[in-house]
């Protein structure tokens, strides 16, 4: 097996696909991996340093793991020896081996998660001595797909799925950089190469590849240009595409229509709406953003669970990325949607953001100030406190608002709910306090 050379894995010839005749060929060009190859981040410093060690590449498809790998080869001027674990053995990496006693190499081996047990063994003598950079791509977790000792001796790396932002830099790149594409005088507008980075998600090979069908079943005007607009979109997904515009009055029209069908309890719209937001390519963190306001705006103290599940939710999204994720916003959303509701913590919070914007700033009561130095204390500071924990039910009648304010009432819970819980036992510690005189 001979080693590649970079004009084998980087080449120009127009047979290759646009996703591999777009491969940037250095740090500066490679979009995306910020949080690893920004400037003084832990990868791009290790690549100049040349200090690269053997590592895993985690990450979604199309992210860049290959083009990675090659970068740092080139950076660090030594051969890099791409393979795939779907098409080769054991045998063939032994030769591979051997064959680069005389030199170090950059062994990249794709979809590295495929080696059984024995095969990544092969791989513990030469990581360990350094005889090879071993450079292993996955798209599973690591922690459960190779062995303990060889993953004890590489740097796992996690690689994140591209922006909407990111994919449309690579995009225009392609139409501006790319020499078929160039001679062949694409028009294509703006709104349309965002859909197609949306449609991409966050697969940089996908966004190229669909880019490239585009052109491919587009024909030339009678002015020698090729337009690919919405149906030439619709055309190479073979399917239809939401209509959705994320700036637009529809992005407040469909957010409104699924805020709106939670509040109503209804599950089966709110699924609806989701859907038309998520596959119209919305931001599914400002959707979540939005349902954890629900969860206090209409929901709050009827169901404390709520809020829980809102964060647990986003937390997941993050956690697993699309598609699988989408999954726990629509589990949220339907939560939501069968809790029972209450807005008392909105009102309550909304009378009391008036009286404090439009009410003199009365002064803390001396008795439930804090008093940390000696002559605050003298000063009366904390005088007259009484600790509730030294009283019957922890409920002592004492005052703790300023004396203007003393009869005011802000949060009235519902009877629905856990709430109807808490207004229980407001009810029992106003009892407690306005019959007894004496401290409880």
């Amino acid at each position: 097996m001979e080693l590649f050379k970079d004009s084998d894995f980087k080449s120009k010839d127009n047979r290759k696909p646009l996703a591999d005749r777009m491969r940037p060929e250095s740090l500066d060009d490679f979009v995306g991996q910020e949080h690893l190859l920004g400037k003084d981040k832990l990868l791009r410093v290790l690549i100049e340093k040349r200090g690269i060690p053997s590592i895993i590449l985690w990450g979604p498809s199309g992210v860049g793991k290959t083009t990675i790998g090659w970068i740092i080869g080139k950076e660090t001027g030594l051969p890099f020896v791409p393979m795939s674990a779907v098409s080769i053995g054991l045998k063939e990496v032994k030769e591979v081996i051997k064959k680069t006693k005389l030199q170090k190499i950059i062994l990249f081996v794709d979809e590295f998660h495929r080696f059984n047990k024995l095969q990544q063994d092969s791989f513990l003598p030469h990581v360990e001595n350094g005889d090879i950079i071993l450079i292993g791509a996955t798209t599973e977790n690591p922690s459960f797909e190779i062995i303990s000792p060889l993953l004890s001796r590489m740097k796992v790396l996690t690689l994140n799925p591209l922006s909407n932002e990111e994919i449309i830099t690579i995009i225009k790149r392609a139409l501006n950089h790319d020499q078929e594409l160039k001679d062949s005088s694409i028009v294509i507008e703006e709104h349309i190469i965002e859909e197609l980075a949306m449609l991409a998600n966050g697969d940089a090979r996908k966004g190229l590849n669909l880019l490239e069908i585009c052109y491919k079943i587009t024909k030339e005007d009678d002015q020698k240009k090729r337009a690919i607009d919405r149906e030439t979109l619709k055309e190479a997904l073979q399917r239809n595409i939401a209509v959705y515009d994320k700036k637009g009055e529809m992005h407040y029209d469909l957010i409104s229509a699924l805020h709106k069908s939670m509040r109503g309890s209804n599950p089966d719209a709110s699924l609806y709406w989701l859907a038309r937001m998520i596959e119209g390519g919305e931001d599914p963190l400002y959707i979540l953003r939005r349902m954890v306001r629900f969860a206090s705006e209409d929901i709050g103290n009827v169901d404390p669970h709520a809020l829980t599940l809102a964060i647990s939710a986003t937390e997941a999204f993050k956690f697993i990325g699309p598609p699988e994720g989408y999954l726990a916003i629509a589990q949220l959303c339907v939560y939501l949607s069968l809790c029972e509701k209450g807005n008392a913590i909105y009102k309550a919070y909304n009378t009391v953001m008036h009286d404090v914007r439009t009410l003199p700033e009365y002064p803390v009561p001396l008795h439930i100030r804090n008093a940390p130095t000696k002559l605050m204390a003298q000063l009366g500071y904390g005088e007259g406190y009484l600790y509730p924990h030294d009283y019957t039910n922890a409920i002592v009648k004492q005052g703790y608002f300023p004396e203007q304010m003393k009869n005011k009432r802000y949060y009235h819970p519902t009877d629905r709910g856990y709430e109807k819980r808490l207004k229980e036992f407001m009810e029992k510690v106003r009892k407690l306090v306005n019959t007894e005189k004496e401290p409880i």
